[in-house]
């Protein structure tokens, strides 16, 4: 879907408003007040402008008279605008194993950390092979330790959770 498109669809203009009577106003902002529709389209033709529907709902429908072309350029850019200002959260995961030694621990929850500071939210797994998966608390009390190594920089926002052979934890940045 093109941008404006959703613009265009939900706004009347010109001869697409079907409707007895609208209130008016005028190019300016000052009001006309409630003209026969035929009367409110030659009006905005003489200036050569369109007449746009800006509250359709009320009663009567309120139009305005102003350059549609320009008016529909302006909500895209309001909308391109917003874009740029949205901030896309990013889930980065780091994997463990109940086995992981303290060095790849400190290693893995300093990465862990950046990844919480550049704001994007961490997946900690702890995943669990063979035999491994009767040792199910110690993978536990890892996660936990991992969550207190960054309680400075994360909240936990999804607690230790078993998936099959794998225990999830979620972190998020704290403001």
């Amino acid at each position: 879907m093109k941008e404006g498109t959703s613009i265009s669809r939900s706004v009347r203009v010109n001869d697409r408003i079907r409707v007895k009577e609208v209130r008016v106003i005028s190019a300016e902002g000052a009001q006309l007040g409630i003209l026969p529709i035929q009367e409110a389209l030659d009006a905005a033709l003489k200036l050569s402008l369109d007449l746009v529907e800006v509250a359709p709902d009320a009663k009567p429908p309120v139009c305005r008279i102003m350059n549609y072309g320009k008016y529909r350029y302006e909500q895209s850019k309001k909308v391109r605008e917003a874009r740029k200002k949205q901030t896309v959260v990013q889930i980065k995961e780091i994997k463990l194993r109940p086995k992981t030694e303290d060095h790849d621990f400190q290693f893995k929850a300093k990465h862990a950390e950046r990844f919480l500071k550049e704001g994007n939210k961490a997946k900690i797994t702890m995943m669990f092979r063979g035999r491994e998966m009767v040792h199910i608390d110690r993978g536990k009390v890892l996660l936990d330790r991992f969550a207190e190594a960054l309680k400075e920089a994360a909240m936990i926002e999804q607690r230790p959770r078993q998936e099959g052979r794998n225990m999830v934890m979620i972190l998020t940045p704290k403001h």
